[in-house]
C-alpha cells in the first residue's frame, strides 16, 4: 500500500508575535500542509503547547504537533492534561510527538540529570503508556520504573485518541518507536563530543544509515510495521543537515556545506551521499519533489517536515493529495 504524502511546516523558531504565528499557520494551511510543528527546548523560543494552541485557534483544518516533546521536562500525567486540552481546543487536530531528550546543556543549566540514553528511552516508553492511560475512559493504575499512577482518571479526555509520533536516531529509541508509535520520526543520531557537548553524527544522515534504522524499526514493529507512517525532516538545527534550500546550484551548495562539516567534525561524505540524505533538501522544486517520490518508493517514507512553509510550499503544492 502506498501512503499519500503528508507534509509538516515549522512555526517560526525565534520570537514572534501572535499575529505572525497565526499568519504562518494560516499560510501553511492554505498551501496544503497537513500539520504545523514546533520543537521543545529551553533556549530562546516559545513553549510549544501555547504556541500550537495559538496556531490551532487561527485555523480550521491543519493539524498541530509538538516535534518533539522532551519527556524529561514534564510528568506524563500533567502532560496528558495539557495535550488533551490542546486536542479539544483544536477540535481533534493534535498529533503527539515525544522524544528522549538530547540537549545535554539544557539539563545542566536546569539541574536535571542527563541520564544514560537507555534510561531516557525507557521513560519515553512509560510516558506513552501513562498518557494513553490518562486518555482511556476509566481510572487506571500504573507501576513503572519511573512513574507510578494510582486510580487516576485523566481529565479532560481528548476529542479523539491522537496518534503518537516517536522520533530518534539511535537503535533503542527507534525500537521503542517501532513498538509504540503510530508515526516513526527518523532523525540523525546525536552523540556526545570530546568537550561534553552533543553533535549529530554526519554518517547517520545518509541513505544507507536510514535503511539500517528502518531495519531496527521493522524488527521491533513485527506485524504492525505496515501500519506505521514513516517520517523524516530537513533540519536547521543539526550540524550535518540544513534547512530546505531551493537552488539551481545544488552541487556547489552541497560542496560548500561538506567543507564546513569536514572542518567541524572531520567527517568525510561524498556529494552524492549528502544530496541523497533524507535530511538534506537542496535543489530545484522539481528535484525536491522527485526526492519525495523516490523516498516514498524506495523506503516507504511519506511524511516530511520541510521547515519554514514559505520556502517549501511549492513542493507541497506539487505533491499534495498524491
Amino acid at each position: 500500500m502506498t501512503r499519500r504524502f503528508r507534509f509538516s511546516a515549522r512555526a517560526a523558531i525565534g520570537p514572534a508575535s501572535v499575529r505572525e504565528i497565526q499568519e504562518t499557520a494560516r499560510f501553511a494551511e492554505s498551501a496544503g500542509f497537513d500539520t504545523i510543528v514546533f520543537p521543545d527546548h529551553l533556549d530562546m523560543q516559545y513553549a510549544p503547547l501555547p504556541l500550537l494552541t495559538a496556531a490551532a485557534l487561527a485555523t480550521e483544518r491543519i493539524g498541530v504537533c509538538p516535534y518533539v516533546l522532551n519527556v524529561d521536562l514534564r510528568h506524563p500525567a500533567v502532560l496528558a492534561q495539557e495535550l488533551a486540552t490542546l486536542d479539544l481546543l483544536s477540535e481533534g487536530r493534535l498529533e503527539i510527538g515525544l522524544g528522549a531528550g538530547w540537549n545535554r546543556q539544557e539539563y545542566l543549566a536546569t539541574g536535571l540529570t542527563f541520564a544514560p540514553v537507555g534510561v531516557r528511552v525507557s521513560r519515553v516508553r512509560e510516558a506513552v503508556e501513562v498518557i494513553r492511560g490518562c486518555f482511556a475512559d476509566e481510572r487506571f493504575s500504573y507501576a513503572g520504573a519511573h512513574f507510578t499512577i494510582r486510580e487516576h482518571d485523566g481529565l479532560p479526555k481528548p476529542a479523539r485518541r491522537p496518534p503518537f509520533l516517536l522520533g530518534g536516531g539511535g537503535r533503542r529509541m527507534l525500537t521503542t518507536a517501532g513498538q509504540f508509535a503510530d508515526i516513526v520520526g527518523l532523525a540523525p543520531r546525536i552523540t556526545p563530543n570530546q568537550s561534553g557537548g552533543m553533535f549529530a553524527d554526519p554518517a547517520s544522515i545518509t541513505l544507507a544509515a536510514t535503511v539500517e534504522k528502518l531495519g531496527w524499526v521493522r524488527a521491533a514493529a513485527g506485524d504492525r510495521f505496515d501500519s506505521l507512517e514513516l517520517s523524516t525532516y530537513a533540519s536547521a538545527t543539526h550540524p550535518a543537515a540544513a534547512p530546505v534550500t531551493v537552488t539551481g546550484h545544488a552541487l556547489a551548495e552541497a560542496r560548500r556545506r561538506l567543507d564546513d562539516i569536514r572542518a567541524r567534525t572531520g567527517a568525510e561524505l561524498t556529494v552524492r551521499d549528502y544530496l541523497d540524505s533524507p535530511h538534506v533538501w537542496i535543489g530545484t522544486i522539481d528535484q525536491l519533489a522527485d526526492k519525495c517520490l523516490t523516498l516514498r518508493e524506495q523506503l516507504g517514507i511519506s511524511h516530511f517536515m520541510l521547515g519554514a512553509p514559505r520556502v517549501s510550499a511549492a513542493i507541497v503544492e506539487r505533491l499534495a493529495g498524491q
